[in-house]
């Protein structure tokens, strides 16, 4: 018998903002604007995708931008965030980063500042609704000159007291070096922001190390690749940097080609604080308390391990201290709660039902 994992109190640091989307929720947009969606994202949905060569990536881009294209009106925007706030709140995230790069929108919800301004209200309202703590990451991306991504960050200090939290770099890691994006860092740094860029995914340890040392990263977006150098995990773990894995994301994406080859065991083992996350539940399939599940299942997690992953999660937040020292008392209360039946699968499906 084993402890409900959906009851297991959890933070989510690593979930994109349209990503985050129901599935059911791109049919409806897209069938209300007359939008066409390709078979990969209707009935052969969850596509296929690997990643790992040039034209795979540009495979998950393009699906990716057709998912941000149904988002056209600010009520768009409410009704995401609603709903992902109420799919975190039935998995047991009480605490979600979500990460948005506002120039995605900026044209279509009159520039960075209003679209800013209109990720904050709706998070508000959605946190709000779901009872769920929610933080804004700003991710600037990879692909796009550094200099963009100095006006994110300086964007993002802006608003940083005001629902932001974090400064990240997303996209394909192959297609610019961190260090080429060491300001950005730096000025967000200086706002009291986190720095949390992906590293680790598509390249190998070498890409991690970057990201601390050129960029001072305090998180970082998957990290997975650390576990081919032990000194390189020994640095994350003696600093405490912790490695947000994503394992649906990293088969997803032909990281892997199994759940069992994520080297979460690896990293664990070597005390590199984890904290798991679904990355993209609308291209992925499934989202956070799926990844839960496959610790227990193919990683061989048992309840007091889970509930340590849960506590890494907590403590690599930017969570109010009391927010963390509540949940870090829930997730010893269900660790030391009875298991009192056979424990049945959460929430696997991008289509997290409302509470």
């Amino acid at each position: 018998m084993a402890r409900p994992l959906d009851a297991l109190p959890k933070a989510h640091l690593h979930l994109h903002f349209t990503g985050s989307m129901r599935h059911s929720t791109l049919i409806d947009l897209a069938r209300e604007q007359g939008l066409h969606l390709p078979d990969a994202l209707e009935q052969d949905w969850p596509p296929r995708l690997r990643a790992t060569d040039e034209r795979g990536w540009f495979r998950f881009q393009r699906l990716y931008d057709i998912g941000r294209s149904v988002l056209t009106r600010p009520e768009h925007v409410y009704r995401l965030l609603r709903e992902t706030a109420e799919d975190e709140a039935a998995e047991g995230s009480r605490w979600l980063e979500i990460q948005v790069d506002p120039s995605g929108y900026a044209q279509r919800f009159g520039g960075l500042t209003a679209t800013m301004e209109l990720v904050l209200d709706a998070v508000d309202r959605a946190a709000e609704h779901a009872g769920v703590g929610i933080a804004v990451v700003v991710a600037a991306n990879r692909t796009r000159h550094p200099l963009d991504a100095n006006t994110l960050a300086r964007l993002a200090g802006q608003f940083a007291g005001r629902g932001v939290v974090g400064f990240g770099l997303s996209n394909d890691e192959r297609r610019a070096q961190a260090r080429d994006f060491e300001r950005a860092f730096r000025i967000a740094r200086r706002a009291g922001l986190l720095a949390v860029p992906h590293g680790g995914e598509l390249l190998g340890p070498r890409s991690v190390a970057q990201c601390v040392d050129d960029l001072q990263a305090d998180r970082v977006g998957h990290g997975v690749r650390a576990a081919e150098d032990e000194r390189l995990m020994e640095r994350l773990a003696a600093r405490g940097i912790c490695c947000e894995v994503c394992p649906s994301s990293n088969v997803g994406l032909g990281v892997v080609e199994r759940p069992a080859d994520v080297p979460l065991r690896r990293l664990f083992e070597a005390g590199v604080p984890i904290a798991l996350g679904a990355d993209d539940p609308l291209l992925f399939g499934s989202r956070l308390a799926r990844q839960y599940e496959l610790a227990r299942e193919v990683y061989g997690f048992g309840d007091a391990e889970v509930a340590e992953l849960a506590r890494q999660s907590v403590r690599a937040s930017a969570a109010p201290e009391a927010t963390r020292k509540d949940l870090l008392k829930e997730i010893d209360d269900w660790l030391a709660a009875p298991a009192t039946g056979p424990w049945r699968s959460a929430q696997g499906s991008a289509q997290g039902s409302a509470q």
